[in-house]
Formats: structure tokens, sequence, C-alpha cells
């Protein structure tokens, strides 16, 4: 059990398959620039899948996510799905993703046992779309988001950051068409994950704001705390139902005392929250036993892992205006 001193058990493990990705958006890296994790130092899909094994058997893990970058890149993905899926107990696995790709690779997902996805969109203007990603995909991703609800893997759930001057309008438009579409939509408050170190609390786009621009064509019913569990998005069942928006609001309503998550990078380190300073590694005790010894360090490895999330700390720091960015981009990290 991965368990910390505030009596919080992580039973939600994210996992971060790469640092690459191929869009730049504004809120998460910079253009060009950025130093790139070297391959030698990346996981392998067998150190993947053997990291998440010792989660799922013996540190009571029963979700997993699939991060990056753009987890889409990896080239192992369905294989580390498939084998993941294999696993007793079985996790319910899902995918984060910019949607890119999706379009060729939701069946073969679904087929290797992917439950559902979380798809980045922040707008559906495909100009908008090209100046908050530095590229032109606006296309690309709804096709990848027909593709996953048309494979089944749903809830489709459709991530949206506002941004001031660029999409703060568009809120009321994104309901209605995530309504339409049968996708669940999540506002999620921007946070300080940019590389550049551009984020500033004044003048960000708030819960508040969020909820008052929806309710000008939404009657929106709060499902409540019941309902939420450790959950981050406070969700409102939208014109009585039966769909829903969520809101997530780490930064002005930090849900930090109810977090069941523990996170692995790309490159092997445990991470107790997004925004922490410090690191774990588990790549180290990873290769330096050999494969015959695979039992003894398996163990190991969950003694390392429980002895870093003992150490969470209480908050992530964000309610603090003082608050120092982690200076690991998003995409090394793993949304």
């Amino acid at each position: 059990m991965l368990i910390d001193t505030f009596g919080r058990v992580a039973t939600d493990l994210r996992v971060s398959l790469t640092d690459r990705c191929n869009l730049r958006c504004t809120y998460c890296m910079p253009e060009e620039g950025l130093q790139w994790l070297a391959k030698p130092d990346l996981l392998t899909d067998d150190e993947i899948v053997r990291l998440v094994r010792v989660a799922v058997t013996r540190l009571g893990i029963t979700e997993v996510r699939f991060t990056g970058g753009e987890p889409l890149l990896r080239p192992g993905l369905v294989g580390i799905v498939e084998r993941c899926a294999r696993l007793a107990p079985r996790p319910t696995m899902s995918l984060t993703t910019n949607g890119i790709g999706l379009k060729r690779t939701a069946e073969a997902l679904k087929a290797a046992g992917l439950d559902r996805v979380n798809v980045s969109l922040d707008t559906l203007r495909p100009d908008v779309f090209k100046t908050l990603t530095r590229r032109d995909r606006h296309k690309d991703v709804l096709e990848g988001l027909e593709a996953a609800r048309d494979a089944g893997l749903t809830p489709v759930k459709v991530n949206t950051v506002l941004m001031p001057g660029l999409n703060d309008d568009e809120a009321p438009d994104l309901l209605a068409w995530a309504v339409e579409n049968d996708y669940e939509l999540r506002f999620i408050e921007q946070m300080p994950l940019d590389a550049q170190h551009g984020w500033k609390r004044d003048g960000m786009i708030t819960a508040g704001d969020i909820l008052t621009s929806l309710r000008t064509r939404f009657e929106l019913t709060e499902e409540g705390t019941g309902e939420r569990g450790s959950a981050p998005a406070e969700r409102w069942l939208v014109d009585g139902g039966p769909h829903r928006v969520g809101v997530i609001a780490s930064v002005t309503r930090p849900f930090c005392s109810a977090c069941d998550r523990t996170r692995l990078t790309a490159d092997g380190q445990v991470r107790t929250c997004l925004f922490a300073t410090e690191e774990t590694d588990l790549r180290a005790a990873l290769r330096a036993a050999p494969e015959s010894s695979e039992e003894g360090s398996d163990e190991e490895i969950a003694r390392i892992w429980k002895r870093a999330m003992w150490g969470k700390k209480a908050g992530s720091g964000l309610d603090d205006p003082s608050f120092l960015q982690p200076e690991r981009p998003m995409s090394a990290i793993g949304g």
C-alpha cells in the first residue's frame, strides 16, 4: 500500500511514456529549445510493464493512466497496454493524449485493453488552435476524438484550458459541442507547468469565471461531494443530465487532501505530486538487479516507492503566492 503521513492512499498511477510531443502548447512548453531525454535514460517497454506490475500486485494500484509528452508517440504503446491488461488484478487503464494519431490507433488500443481516453482540446476554432499549439492539426484532433468514441474508448473526456484573450469566450460553445457529440468536457484551470515560466496567477481564468460563463446558456446542477470521491474534477449535470461537465480547479480550489495519485516519469522517477520539486529514482534499482533476482528486486522497488510516498507533502503549494514552479516541464513529468 502506498500511504503517506496524512493517511492518503495512492491507488492511481500516472505513467509518462515519453517527454516528446508533436504540439507546442503555449501553456506547456516553448516552441523550440527543449532538451529531450536521451534514449538510454528512458524506461524500456519491459521496464515500464515491470514497474506497473509492481505497483498493481504489491502496492495496491487499481488505475493506470498513460501520459506523455504525447503517449501516442511511443512506438510500443499498444504492446504496453496489452501486457498491462494481462496483470492480475487487472487495473483500469486510460490514456491522456492530444488526439493526434488516435484515428489510426483507437481500435488497436481498445483491442489491447485500454478502457478510455482523455483528449486535450482547447478550442473549436482552427485559427485559435494553431495559435495555442503552434501547429495546424485541429482537424486531426477532431477525427481522433470521433475514432475514440466509435471504438468504445468511453467515456471520452475532453480536457480544456481557457486562456485570457484567446479562447476565454468559448466555454458555452465547447459545452454545447461536447453534449452534441457525447463527450464529457472538463475545464482545467491553467497551472504553472510551462517550461518558460510565463504563468501568472493574476488574470488566469478561474473555476468561478468558467461556471459564470457556462450558466449564461446552461442550467448546472452540482453533482455533490459524495459522487466526486478522490476525482480532481467537480462535476455538474447539464440541464438536468445525463451529460456532465467538470471543472478541475487546481489553483483556486485545491483538492490535495483527497489526492490518490502517484506518478512515474518517462525516465523512471517517482513523483509524489505534479508540482513536486523532488523525485525518487526507481530506474537505478530496476537496472541494478540481474533478471535472475527479479523477485527480490521487485520487493526492493516496492520498498523505495513506499518510502517516497510516505514523504508526500500535505499540498501542492499552488495556494501559496510565493509558489516556485518545477524546473521540469510538463512534458517530462506527465500530466
